[in-house]
């Protein structure tokens, strides 16, 4: 068996509507399933979502967006200045640089801010607020930020500032005082899509004020709205499908002198280019320094400044990227010995020092290693208060539990399953108790293993080009949107090995009733060492089309990996003294040993785990379910062995059978030689062993282990004395069948066992141990148990 990473489940698609869509729209199985598995589970709603006119809803359906246009045109006319306040992350910059395109382009007198991470935090503060008061600003717009900001919109009003609210986040129980707050999640908001991102609510304020859909904006719009992991449907859909193909040609000069920093080829753009490239790129200039430094970049019109400032974004992701990795090594260690997982439902961890820009993706990669909700702080004791980032999982609400620790949280906003947060040091641990209380009441051991969701099951034979072809009709992928993952249930394996300079990934082909596909797994090619070439395996991926030397081929990008038999890995001739450590895994790790002597030389590490079985006891009483078995050395006799597996379900069998000596190699006497023997101590009378036997056999062309052999099976069989090496015939012998002596029946079993069990091929070698352990061990039981 091999165990999967993760719970796989399957969605349970709805074959007679799926049907439904095959029928109507002409598109394949596997296509209808997966649009039927999104909520697109009708004909109209699945012809939109594939082949919809690119219609979007009129901007002034958004609450406040007529008094936030009217005020802005009036500030244009007079030549006020304008602030526009934003945030410090991808969808922020994007949502800065829309309005300020938009701004300038309709003659504004425009600047941005942008608060430092470090020195001021999320969000709007009073002294930004009271300095661009004091600069002459009379109006601020707000974007992907400030629904929080009930405090500062008061200040606003007191100094004499309009304030107008762009944001997308989680408003709360109290709305701040603001001329206009355009936000799709209002209460009373009658929008029709609630889903926007900060810059999908520029952007529609960008709408208003042109009066048409800025299609120039799309290629800036599509960074933030894939970057912020809002759902890829409604309007977020079409946002996205445009800019990416607008990227594809895009002319804007810091777009282009980014992509081509990061080697980006234009025309295979899609989204995660976005996800994997630019935004990482985007994002560490705000959590190493000030984010300023990305918008000039998507503003500039200087060739030299936009190679300049690409170069150094491309810099500062390298460094952004150490230390994370630091990082993490020490908040994995903090969590380990702390706060261990077995006691803690909720991680909340922190330490001085550690850079408050990167904690989020800290607290991400904590939530994929321990699958908790965790929350990762900067500690600064001067100040006496903590910073952080919190990640959450399926089934815990961050907002809504956040929500109900305000009091310890005089800064904090976010989503269900993302938050940032400022609390005193002091109140850490009471934040920590509080959540994990709540997280007992709302979390069972259930919701603590990680799963994969997975859109449909699939057999190799529906896998076609043409089918993978029409995947791409559903593009862009993204949140409610999700690249399709498949499972492969129980396919041969017709060859895998490791690829990769470092031998870190896999590459295996499998076939099932004359289909076959290729699959590729980054980052997995341990597992090759634990999967039999001759195991079924189940599998989940994304399917793809691999081109290479203009020949399209369908593939998969493999995920995860199952083997739900016992497996058998045929290690004979190897000496396990040297070899069981590595390989034989250590979790439910047995080592049998059937010869004391043997025993003696298992290495001391190994000793505990090592089990000696004598006798049909010690064989019956062991306990090998679920076990990895390693059969060291060769069993006395076929009984023992099967008494030891009889039954029993052990997940695999790492045949060794050492042996120092074979019998299937010497000479085993016929009755053609047993004749013979006997007419030459007929006629020879007794005969000294000791000092002719050598010669004897040599004689023969027979070992000497032949002739002593012979003579003990005559001594049994009571045809002979020996005595002192003398061999003597006795003249009044019974006659007697050669298999009357245990000595020729030990020989003879030991003979045939190597047969079967040394010399034998895998696939009979794997036959034999199946009808042992009783046919498959596959039971539902089993299965549902691995999945």
């Amino acid at each position: 068996m091999l165990k999967s990473k993760t719970k796989w489940i399957v969605r349970n698609s709805d074959h007679h509507n799926a049907q439904k869509l095959v029928n109507e729209l002409k598109i394949t199985p596997l296509v209808a399933s997966l649009l039927v598995n999104r909520g697109l589970d009708t004909v109209d709603s699945a012809r939109y979502f594939l082949f919809g006119k690119d219609e979007f809803h009129d901007p002034f359906l958004l609450k406040g967006m007529e008094t936030a246009v009217n005020r802005i045109r009036e500030a244009i006319e007079k030549q006020e200045p304008i602030l526009i306040y934003g945030d410090y992350d991808a969808d922020g910059v994007s949502s800065t640089s829309v309005l300020m395109i938009t701004l300038r382009d309709l003659g504004a007198d425009v600047q941005f801010y942008i608060p430092n991470r470090f020195t001021e935090g999320y969000g709007p503060n009073e002294a930004a607020f009271r300095q661009a008061a004091e600069n002459g600003i009379k109006l601020i717009i707000t974007v992907d930020t400030g629904i929080a900001a009930v405090h500062e919109a008061a200040v606003a009003k007191e100094i004499g500032l309009d304030l107008i609210i762009t944001d997308h986040h989680e408003p709360g129980p109290v709305l701040p005082e603001a001329l206009a707050i355009i936000h799709p999640k209002l209460p009373d908001s009658i929008y029709p899509f609630r889903e926007l991102a900060g810059v999908g609510v520029a952007f529609k304020l960008a709408h208003a004020l042109y009066g048409k859909v800025p299609e120039h904006l799309f290629e800036i719009a599509v960074i933030g709205t894939i970057a912020d992991l809002v759902s890829l449907k409604d309007e977020n859909r079409l946002i996205a499908k445009k800019g990416l193909e607008k990227l594809k040609t895009t002319k804007n000069i810091g777009l282009r002198a980014i992509l081509k920093v990061a080697g980006v080829d234009l025309m295979a753009i899609n989204e995660e280019t976005i996800g994997f490239t630019l935004a990482p790129r985007i994002n560490a200039v705000g959590r190493l320094e000030d984010a300023d430094l990305a918008v000039q970049l998507l503003l500039t019109e200087d060739q030299e400044e936009a190679q300049s400032l690409a170069e150094e974004m491309d810099a500062l992701n390298k460094t952004r990227q150490e230390i994370v990795n630091t990082i993490t090594a020490e908040a994995i260690e903090e969590v380990e010995k702390n706060f261990p997982v077995t006691s803690n439902k909720v991680l909340v961890i922190g330490k001085e020092g550690w850079n408050a820009g990167v904690i989020g993706i800290v607290a991400s990669r904590l939530v994929e290693r321990f699958y908790r909700p965790t929350i990762v702080l900067n500690f600064d004791p001067e100040k006496g208060v903590a910073k952080g980032s919190a990640r959450s999982i399926i089934g815990f609400d961050l907002f809504k539990n956040l929500s109900t620790c305000r009091e310890l949280l005089p800064h904090f906003g976010g989503h269900p399953m993302a938050a940032g947060m400022t609390l005193k040091l002091e109140d850490v641990a009471e934040l920590r108790e509080r959540l994990n209380r709540l997280a007992d009441e709302q979390l069972t051991n259930e919701d603590l293993i990680p799963i994969t969701q997975l859109d449909e099951k699939i057999q190799l034979q529906d896998i076609s080009l043409t089918s993978l072809d029409e995947l791409n009709l559903l593009a862009p992928f993204g949140m409610d949107n999700p690249k399709p993952k498949v499972l492969i249930e129980q396919v041969a394996i017709t060859n895998i090995r490791k690829i990769g300079s470092e031998h870190n990934h896999l590459k295996v082909l499998v076939n099932e009733e004359g289909s076959t596909l290729d699959g590729v797994g980054f980052g997995l090619g341990e597992l090759v060492d634990h999967i039999s070439p001759a195991s079924k395996i189940s599998l989940i991926g994304e399917l793809s089309i691999n081109e290479w030397n203009n020949i399209r081929k369908p593939q998969i990008f493999i995920h995860d990996m199952a083997v739900h038999s016992w497996q058998l890995f045929d290690l004979r001739g190897k000496q396990p003294a040297n070899h069981l450590q590595t390989a034989v895994p250590a979790e439910n790790r047995k080592i049998i040993v059937f010869n004391q002597a043997h025993f003696e030389k298992i290495n001391h590490e190994l000793r505990s785990e090592t089990i000696l079985i004598q006798n049909m006891a010690e064989a019956k009483a062991f306990d090998g379910n679920r076990a990895h078995i390693a059969l060291v050395d060769f069993p006395p006799s076929k009984e023992l062995l099967k008494a030891l597996l009889a039954g029993k379900e052990p997940a695999r069998i790492y045949a060794y059978f050492y042996k120092e000596a074979s019998d299937y190699f010497s000479t085993i006497p016929t009755r053609d030689h047993f004749k013979w023997f006997y007419a030459f101590l007929l006629k020879k009378g007794p005969v000294d062993l000791n000092l002719h036997g050598d010669t004897i056999a040599k004689h023969r062309g027979w070992s000497q282990e032949t002739i002593k052999f012979m003579s003990k099976v005559f001594s049994e069989l009571d045809f002979v004395t020996i005595n002192n090496g003398f061999i003597t015939l006795k003249t009044d012998a019974q006659k007697r069948d050669l298999t009357d002596s245990q000595t020729y029946q030990t020989k003879q079993a030991q003979y045939a066992l190597e047969r079967e069990l040394l010399f034998s091929s895998f696939q009979e070698l794997k036959g034999w141990f199946d009808q042992v352990i009783q046919g498959s061990v596959q039971s539902e039981e089993a299965i549902e148990e691995w999945i």
